[in-house]
């Protein structure tokens, strides 16, 4: 969500007669857009405010913007101290005022105060209450600064209305808000003529998407309640489900989708619905992934996380939408360390994952989010313990993960090509980085020939792909043999 963000405040500033700057030395703007689901990701933003003071020194007219979710309404106060280098802070919902925040609104129509506030439990937080109208009039007026000419990003739902105890979300980004049904399918629309070869739909919960929405009679086949969690009447509402058949609808001339990829991330399990997983099945564009984040393989760590749902409940649905869309690739995320997990709730985790067969696991160790319910628990696991755990964690993905791959040696896959793969520093043999993988042994295994380059992409199970091929192969789909496979990557040759 937050690279859409900043998509839309890119476009905003370029629309407002800015430019690029090539480094953050030659800026006189910098906008960082902040992530808060763990301490370390705020600690960075922290760390980083001695190097920005040393550039406004150099530069006196620079200014620095800080949004994101890292600025929260009930923290304001203490916004300033905590990031001195900082001249404006804008909470996520207010990302829209920043041209008129900075006084630049004279090239384009100023958006005005968009900003709103409620309460979530005894919290002031934002709310996305004027979100859809602006990134619908950014989208009209071609102010989206796409970071991408092949994939793009579509945001259906802001906020989040979950019960996660550990979660900074609901308080840094308000309640579930959805855009309007066809103010997303118009935008689909537009990014199929534009040539996108991918859209991914997004939301902080994507598959809540249209509870809050008014009925409206043609959503009239629709009766249907939430199966877990905060019961829900959902009659008469667009769902996902429903948006995904609208998307898959766009088609061209000779019958095909006009997008051809469709993909949604996050999934809560409380809204893995039965036409969900029915849509997914039956819409030829709908990639054959899933992300669905478990957090914990042990019912009694599940309920003090707040998640609502038990292994059991979960594994209901995993089996039911493996049943109907055989081969398709799961992933999840998992947290270590969570307020008084033991080793025994520990070691249902790592059974949990190995009964399940993830493909990819995203793990973190838990850290305490201020403000959160989880504060009011004992974080009671030493930090030794949780970093131990993370590491035997993962290496007990890490096979699993590689049989996975293995599973797609010597057949054919269709990969849509989406960058010239460029080695990074972290490209060794050594652990790779929690839960990704830097598919680095793949990258390097690509010989390229005459005029070609390394290229990589991705396949419908969201599967990296390195390969040897043409740069203008960038945005293509292509086949690809599998002839190696790795824990977090695969590598092939082009047959066509």
């Amino acid at each position: 969500m937050n690279r859409s963000d900043s998509e839309e405040m890119a476009g905003r500033l370029l629309a407002s007669g800015a430019t690029e700057a090539p480094t953050m030395e030659a800026a006189d703007l910098v906008v960082i857009n902040t992530c808060a689901i763990r301490e370390l990701a705020e600690a960075k933003v922290i760390g980083r405010q001695g190097h920005l003071q040393r550039l406004k020194a150099a530069n006196p007219s620079l200014r620095v913007v800080l949004t994101g979710c890292a600025v929260r309404e009930r923290d304001r106060h203490g916004l300033e101290h905590r990031y001195p280098a900082v001249d404006l802070f804008l909470r996520p919902d207010e990302e829209p005022e920043l041209v008129d925040r900075l006084g630049l609104a004279s090239a384009q129509a100023p958006v005005g105060a968009v900003g709103a506030t409620t309460v979530v439990g005894r919290t002031v937080v934002g709310v996305a209450d004027h979100l859809a109208a602006t990134r619908a009039a950014a989208v009209a007026g071609g102010s989206v600064q796409r970071g991408s000419a092949v994939s793009a990003w579509l945001p259906i739902i802001y906020g989040c209305d979950k019960t996660c105890t550990y979660c900074i979300v609901p308080f840094s980004r308000g309640p579930e808000r959805s855009r309007p049904f066809d103010d997303i399918v118009e935008e689909a629309r537009s990014l199929a003529v534009a040539g996108f070869r991918e859209v991914t739909l997004l939301g902080q919960n994507v598959n809540s998407y249209g509870h809050d929405l008014p009925a409206e009679s043609r959503f009239g086949h629709i009766a249907t309640e939430r199966w877990a969690g905060r019961r829900l009447d959902l009659g008469s509402r667009p769902d996902l489900a429903e948006l995904i058949r609208a998307i898959d609808a766009i088609r061209t001339a000779d019958g095909a989708p006009a997008i051809p990829r469709l993909r949604f991330i996050t999934s809560h399990p409380w809204d893995l619905s039965d036409r969900l997983i029915e849509a997914m099945a039956e819409c030829p564009s709908l990639c054959e992934a899933l992300h669905l984040p478990v957090q914990s393989g042990d019912d009694e760590v599940l309920r003090r996380m707040g998640r609502q749902y038990t292994t059991e409940h979960y594994l209901e649905r995993l089996a039911t939408i493996r049943a109907a869309i055989p081969g398709i690739t799961v992933s999840t995320d998992v947290i270590v360390g969570f307020c008084g997990e033991t080793e025994a709730h520990f070691e249902r985790t790592l059974r949990f994952l190995e009964a399940v067969g993830y493909d990819q696991v995203f793990a973190a160790a838990y850290s305490e989010r201020p403000g959160t319910p989880a504060t009011r628990l004992a974080d009671d696991v030493p930090a030794a313990v949780k970093r131990r755990r993370l590491n035997e964690l993962l290496a007990v993905q890490e096979p699993i993960g590689f049989e996975r791959n293995r599973e797609w040696l010597d057949r054919e896959v269709e990969v849509l090509v989406d960058a010239v793969a460029r080695a990074r520093s972290h490209d060794h043999d050594g652990p790779a980085p929690a839960g990704e993988g830097s598919g680095a042994e793949e990258h390097r295994g690509v010989q390229p020939g005459p005029g070609e380059v390394a290229l990589s992409g991705r396949t419908r199970g969201n599967k990296l792909v390195h390969l040897a091929g043409h740069p203008d192969w960038i945005g293509r789909l292509v086949t690809v043999r599998v002839e190696h496979a790795g824990p977090y990557a695969l590598r092939g040759v082009a047959i066509a």
